[in-house]
């Protein structure tokens, strides 16, 4: 029998209910359906992504923000100056004299300790805290050992007036300082001292002036090199007094005397090896067992090597 009219020749198309298509229904893929889903909208995601993108953003400007405080606020890390009283009146058991340096924007306070016969002067660069009147505790020393002691305060620290505002600055005023005492010593052995921040001023003062001695006590390598090592995301190019000893101490030609204490967990001992290794003059390291970095001058072997050594630079 023929198909009827219409029908696609398949028998079950024939007897199809009534109102029914007559067209196969197709299989529908795993795929076809899924894509044939209405879209969900994304919002979860896209939500995640600004917060995210929100989130890295403020760390972004928090951490511009760090470095700007960083470098606008480096003098007060660097140098918390202790103040003194205008007035205040030092007073010691031996002689000294209280001297002005008058340099650009400032004056600076110095402490000048005589002995009756010296042997020479020690001109003495102290660290970042304290002044003159803490940092004059062991002058029996120097009479032991026979030498005059001159030291002074950096600008804002003491009575010394002024404002710390770049290393050149700082460079200027140690030399100034010099200048000051230096020619009262014709013919007497000069001995330039640094202790902690102030090794790196000392290293750059006996490159220029030529020293009978260089002491440095707790030096670094480089300012720069400390600030990485307690601040290790902030860039080099913040920091505005890099004072790189480093580079400085290979062409200083005056013998050079290190000291360091074995326990210094501020500075590490291995600043001063590396600064033996890079001296062409004469050098020594003398490692103080178990000083730490604010106690190493109580030890009695760094005040008998020191004493020692100071007693050859004068000839003795």
């Amino acid at each position: 029998m023929a198909a009827a009219a219409g029908t696609t020749g398949n028998p079950l198309a024939a007897v199809a209910p009534h109102g029914a298509s007559n067209a196969p229904v197709p299989r529908m893929s795993r795929r076809h359906a899924r894509d044939s889903l209405p879209m969900m909208p994304s919002r979860p995601l896209r939500t995640g992504f600004i917060a995210v993108t929100l989130l890295a953003a403020l760390l972004a400007v928090g951490y511009v923000g760090t470095l700007c405080a960083l470098y606008f606020a480096q003098e007060r890390l660097i140098f918390p100056a202790a103040r003194l009283p205008e007035d205040h009146v030092f007073r010691f058991d031996q002689p000294f004299e209280e001297l002005r340096v008058a340099v650009p924007g400032g004056s600076l306070d110095a402490l000048h300790f005589m002995q009756p016969d010296p042997r020479g002067l020690v001109f003495f660069l102290h660290g970042n805290s304290g002044n003159l009147e803490t940092w004059t505790t062991g002058l029996d020393f120097y009479r032991r050992v026979n030498y005059d002691l001159f030291i002074f305060d950096y600008r804002g620290y003491g009575k010394s007036t002024g404002v710390i505002d770049s290393e050149d600055q700082l460079n200027a005023d140690v030399r100034a300082a010099w200048n000051s005492i230096v020619p009262r010593y014709s013919g007497k052995p000069i001995v330039i001292y640094g202790r902690s921040l102030g090794t790196g001023l000392a290293a750059r003062l006996a490159r220029d002036v030529d020293p009978a001695l260089l002491v440095l006590v707790t030096p670094y390598t480089s300012l720069a090199a400390s600030a990485k090592r307690a601040y290790p995301l902030v860039p080099e190019w913040v920091l505005k007094y890099p004072l790189r000893t480093d580079t400085i101490i290979g062409d200083v030609r005056s013998p050079v005397l290190l000291l360091h204490g074995t326990k210094d967990t501020l500075i590490p001992i291995a600043d001063s090896e590396r600064l033996k290794a890079l001296v062409r003059a004469p050098v020594e390291l003398f490692a103080v067992d178990g000083a730490g970095h604010n106690d190493i001058h109580r030890f009695p072997s760094y005040l008998d090597a020191l004493a020692d050594r100071l007693a050859r630079a004068a000839g003795g």
